[in-house]
């Protein structure tokens, strides 16, 4: 798909694996639109790279209709990369097996309604906006690319609420690629595995975490990096015979339960 020109939204695009791909986009003449809460990291990245940050909680229809509307006001919204999400660790039950130290129900939810539920309402509004664009070759109108987690797959012990999420985001790409395929929208998601992004936690904690979990890898013997998931999200972009795809980039790994 040719991709300068034409404008994007990158959810959760004020850090990590989200900064990383509006840098990326913005390299090949996309304009951008960093989706995020975090207002000053994101209007960072929308100064550096010339683009338009727009503060955006995903669960909520008027924000992401915000970004849409920032994204059209720059050119043809062809490109949705929703990376906003969040994490949660607690045991389904506490160790004294009383009600109270069941896993936080509130908590549960709140991990859902953000990966889920703000992945696909993203996706719900965004692809509305792109179904009224003018086709590009083959009838193609844009491109979603979501993003899951190996705990999709291999969940660990306490990531509950976490996996579910991800695992929502994995089984919802092909129904909703057939759902869009009559209008050229495409829909991938990219399973990052080990990628060193701040919602492993930071300082010496964060690095312990991160040690931990590299014992599983099979070559590199490294986190991944940010800039190796984006170069995913522009092959997946340019690439219009990739459709309804779920395709990890991990290193290899394969979680142990912890």
């Amino acid at each position: 798909m040719e991709i300068s020109g034409a404008s994007a939204i990158v959810t959760g695009g004020a850090s990590g694996l989200g900064a990383a791909t509006c840098r990326l986009l913005a390299d090949y003449g996309v304009k951008v639109v960093v989706a995020d809460l975090q207002e000053g990291p994101g209007q960072d990245v929308a100064n550096e790279i010339g683009g338009t940050f727009v503060r955006t909680d995903v669960v909520e229809a008027e924000d992401v209709i915000a970004a849409i509307e920032g994204a059209r006001a720059q050119g043809p919204l062809r490109i949705l990369v929703n990376c906003a999400g969040i994490a949660y660790a607690q045991r389904t039950i506490g160790r004294d097996g009383s009600f109270a130290t069941a896993h936080d129900l509130g908590a549960f939810t709140k991990v859902i309604s953000v990966n889920l539920i703000g992945t696909f309402n993203c996706i719900r509004l965004a692809a509305s906006e792109m179904s009224r664009s003018e086709p590009l070759a083959d009838g193609e109108r844009g491109v979603i690319v979501n993003t899951a987690s190996v705990a999709a797959f291999e969940g660990q012990i306490g990531q509950a609420a976490y996996s579910a999420s991800k695992g929502g985001i994995v089984g919802m790409t092909l129904p909703i690629a057939r759902d869009l395929s009559v209008v050229g929208i495409r829909v991938n998601t990219i399973v990052p595995g080990l990628l060193d992004t701040p919602i492993y936690g930071t300082g010496e904690a964060g690095e312990q975490f991160k040690q931990r979990l590299s014992h599983d890898l099979l070559f590199p013997l490294r986190l991944g990096r940010p800039d190796e998931y984006a170069s995913l999200v522009l092959e997946i972009v340019r690439n219009s015979y990739m459709n309804a795809a779920v395709v990890r980039v991990d290193g290899g790994v394969r979680l142990q339960p912890k």
